[in-house]
């Protein structure tokens, strides 16, 4: 099993675990490369899970110095990214639990919402927001729909819609089993189509909307 991975690994070495490699030698550069190639993903992260710029910034900082302290632990059995996200994530929910002081916060606790746990009905997308608003408005839209889901929806989407993590990366980082991310994953598309659904049916002009025909007879429902 570990020559299969060492064949595998003298073959498709990922780049970051030589930087790793340099950086364990005493080459401090090296460490810089990889600050600079993932400070933007991790600071995006830490934002969607603590809500603050001000506290993401200091994860950020927080977790590529832990990172460093602790780098003789990465083992390269997995992605120095998947890695450095696992420490992330566990310095924004330390965050959120001195913030919230007397409550903690888990990834894997369960989540109620106001719209419960998964949205029954969906409505149509009528008509299409990208004749309504612009590409800025909807980048906007969709980022302040993402910031409204459940905290533990919230981190799996972003990790695996939005950073591209594969599924089983995503498990890895936050310490979940694949079915759980995948169930997750699932919930969290479900509500974020159900929320901007009713955010563009509610925005749609009144002017849009044929005239309604007096109702002598109502339809029954």
């Amino acid at each position: 099993m570990s020559t299969i991975q060492s064949v595998a690994g003298q073959t498709e070495q990922h780049p970051d675990v030589a930087l790793v490699e340099r950086v364990r030698a005493g080459d401090l550069s090296a460490y810089d490369t990889l600050v600079r190639k993932y400070e933007r993903q991790v600071f995006r992260i830490a934002q969607h899970i603590t809500q603050n710029r001000e506290d993401a910034e200091d994860v950020m900082q927080d977790a590529f110095l832990k990172a460093y302290e602790k780098l003789d632990q990465f083992q390269g059995n997995s992605k120095f990214y998947t890695w450095l996200v696992r420490i992330a994530v566990n310095e924004s929910l330390m965050r959120l639990r001195k913030r919230r002081t007397g409550r903690m916060v888990s990834i894997d606790e369960n989540i109620e919402t106001d719209e419960g746990s998964v949205p029954r009905d969906f409505a149509d997308w009528a008509p299409n927001p990208e004749q309504n608003y612009t590409q800025s408005q909807l980048a906007d839209i969709l980022k302040k729909t993402i910031q409204g889901l459940p905290q533990g929806f919230r981190v799996v989407f972003v990790l695996r819609d939005v950073d591209g993590l594969s599924t089983e990366e995503t498990a890895e980082a936050l310490g979940l089993s694949v079915p759980a991310v995948k169930s997750r994953l699932l919930r969290a598309r479900l509500q974020l189509r159900e929320r901007l659904s009713r955010h563009f049916k509610n925005r749609t002009p009144a002017a849009s909307q044929p005239d309604a025909a007096p109702s002598g007879n109502g339809v029954d429902a």
